[in-house]
């Protein structure tokens, strides 16, 4: 085809994912059931593009202009589906956000028993581009498995995995202490196929009984409590993908109250005695500690600007190797997550 002859504007389903109707594959399957008319014609293919000039409407109601994309960190609790709708009523990570909360995406998946860090968006477009493999960005997770496993068996996930005839990329593992019949790893992957680490595990013959996401790329939980929202910076999102200052964080509790304090993006520490920390270490000739919100771990590909966002869990959750919070009573699988920090 001539360059002359492409058709003037972009393929509708783009068009309804940028203004956060759903996300593009969603988008399809809207047009397909013929809720999408353009120019009062109602079409059944996805197969059209479309300008500004055109008028769209969606379930009767007039296309809202595109907002400016903007991506949430979401601590997801235990117990929830991502999906919009269950078919078997289980109440999704959806039922339980604030209600001043826009129409929002999730970027990937937990499933149901999986519990952490939940990216949210209103764009289509950018959930589309987080969840490309080609992003590449390290996924990390703690991992609590009943048994043990040896070095030996770890280096079979290190060095990639086939389970059931599904092929597994190599993952970043590190094992960070047993505790009782229990034992606590931390796991990065940059794929994360479904229920990958679940049925890796099960491949050495262990059972994995707690599962937390603490990080997505460059961004953290940090001291999130599950069920907390809370927004990334416009800049600090543009800065990371790379596409300069705008609103700061906004953290939510599901009732729709102000929650925890956001974690610093850098400078000296704060929190219960971080000022007196930082005067002290400044006249012993010191040099002030380094934020403990930037990453310095190398396991982590970096994106653009080299920062990674949200505060580190309590008891190391937020870095390989590092010594993990203290399981014990509530909480799936009767263990208690990473303790908040103290107020």
């Amino acid at each position: 085809m001539d360059k002359n002859d492409t058709p003037e504007g972009d393929r509708i389903a783009k068009v309804l994912a940028r203004a956060g109707v759903a996300s593009r594959r969603e988008a399809e399957r809207m047009i397909e059931d013929g809720r999408v008319k353009v120019n009062g014609a109602r079409i059944f293919s996805p197969a059209l593009n479309v300008t500004a000039k055109d008028r769209i409407t969606v379930d009767g109601a007039p296309l809202a202009a595109p907002e400016p994309a903007r991506l949430w960190l979401y601590h997801k609790p235990a117990g929830l589906v991502t999906s919009a709708s269950d078919e078997k009523g289980r109440r999704t990570v959806f039922d339980a956000l604030p209600e001043d909360l826009p129409r929002v995406m999730s970027v990937g998946r937990l499933d149901l028993n999986s519990e952490g860090l939940l990216l949210l968006t209103n764009d289509g477009e950018l959930k589309r581009r987080l969840e490309l493999p080609s992003t590449g960005w390290l996924r990390r997770y703690r991992v609590r498995i009943n048994g043990s496993v040896s070095e030996e068996k770890l280096d079979r996930l290190r060095k990639g995995i086939t389970v059931e005839g599904v092929d597994y990329q190599p993952m970043q593992v590190t094992f960070d202490r047993q505790q009782g019949a229990n034992a606590w790893l931390t796991i990065g992957l940059r794929e994360g196929k479904n229920r990958e680490i679940r049925r890796a595990m099960a491949a050495l013959e262990v059972t994995v009984n707690r599962l937390i996401r603490v990080s997505y790329g460059p961004f953290q939980i940090g001291n999130l409590e599950p069920g907390e929202v809370e927004e990334i910076r416009p800049k600090v999102l543009r800065d990371q993908l790379g596409d300069s200052d705008g609103p700061k964080v906004q953290r939510r509790r599901p009732d729709g109250s102000p929650g925890a304090r956001p974690g610093l993006r850098g400078g000296a520490p704060k929190g219960p005695g971080g000022a007196r920390k930082a005067a002290a270490e400044a006249q012993r000739g010191g040099k002030p500690r380094q934020s403990r919100n930037t990453e310095t771990t190398g396991d982590q590909k970096r994106p653009a600007g080299g920062r990674v966002f949200g505060a580190k869990v309590p008891g190391g959750a937020g870095r390989p190797g590092a010594k993990p919070a203290q399981p014990g009573r509530g909480g799936p699988a009767g263990g208690r997550g990473p303790k908040p920090p103290k107020r």
